[in-house]
């Protein structure tokens, strides 16, 4: 056996071309919330894959997308900023969506990592086309780098991708405990849960307008209950109708959704009092902003 492989690998690419999906499956573990929304992703996550071969750390990023709307130029910072220290670049392409505007502009920036770049083509399940034609030269365009057609939904291509992963990253030690598949703390993992029932409950009507903010967890005294008190942060007074629903129907099936995934995750029960307010345009906040994305 060769020598033990460690790196950190910075995941990048457009909006909904299904980067979380595929670091959950690489991982094993649900660690990126998945909603059909666009940019559901808005920090830096990270998910660990250990094996006898080594370590690879993997930091999903929001999707790169071009606007000049302030939350949007946020997240687009987190993700540009996390490539400079990776190892390893995994740079995700949907292979069932034409180059835009938006790819090219990713490309070009990509051109200067190329020698630590790796392309996931995921989506294949959904391609009617040859890749060749949706993304002309792209071997062309990245010489150096392995591509490697995915499906992270039906989970095609995983061992493929995972050996190049290997392959490329550089000889080190292990950086956390084997039996650690994420390093997020507790609150951030909750509120990412709720924050994923919420969108996927109220689909495309105000998924971007909602944020969560623990407010408290607190552990019984046995030890076999964990309580959290969390919020359900909308922009306007209007907007609390639409997630809470009638007769309180949207948010008590969020509240039971997230309980349900929390109850499979944290080693007691957990009880969540989930509430909704407003906190008018809070995405043009620059306090709220720094305090959720990073």
């Amino acid at each position: 056996m060769g020598a033990m492989k460690s790196s950190f690998i910075t995941l990048i690419g457009r909006p909904s071309v299904g980067k979380s999906t595929l670091m959950n499956e690489l991982c094993g573990h649900k660690i990126s919330i998945v909603a059909p929304s666009p940019q559901t992703t808005r920090n830096r996550v990270r998910g660990i894959l250990t094996e006898e071969r080594g370590q690879l750390v993997f930091i999903d990023t929001p999707g790169y997308h071009l606007s000049d709307k302030k939350l949007n130029r946020q997240l687009k910072t987190v993700s540009v900023s996390s490539l400079e220290d990776a190892d390893l670049i995994l740079y995700v392409i949907d292979s069932s969506r034409r180059s835009g505007e938006e790819e090219e502009n990713l490309s070009e920036l990509l051109a200067k990592y190329k020698t630590k770049l790796i392309i996931a083509v995921n989506k294949i399940d959904l391609s009617d086309e040859d890749n060749d034609k949706l993304y002309p030269g792209l071997e062309e365009r990245f010489p150096e780098a392995a591509i490697i057609p995915v499906s992270a939904l039906k989970a095609k291509g995983i061992e493929d991708l995972k050996t190049s992963l290997f392959d490329n990253s550089p000889e080190g030690d292990k950086m956390y405990p084997d039996e650690f598949f994420t390093d997020q703390d507790p609150e951030f993992r909750a509120s990412e849960i709720i924050r994923e029932k919420a969108i996927n409950r109220v689909k495309e009507e105000l998924p971007h307008a909602i944020y969560v903010e623990i407010s408290d967890m607190e552990e019984a005294e046995d030890g076999k209950v964990l309580w959290i008190r969390a919020f359900l942060i909308v922009e306007r007074e209007s907007q609390k109708g639409i997630v809470v629903g009638k007769g309180g129907v949207g948010i008590k099936a969020i509240r039971v959704a997230a309980q349900k995934e929390l109850n499979g995750i944290f080693p007691y029960r957990v009880m969540l009092d989930l509430r909704v307010k407003a906190s008018s345009k809070w995405r043009r906040n620059d306090q709220i902003l720094k305090k959720l994305i990073y």
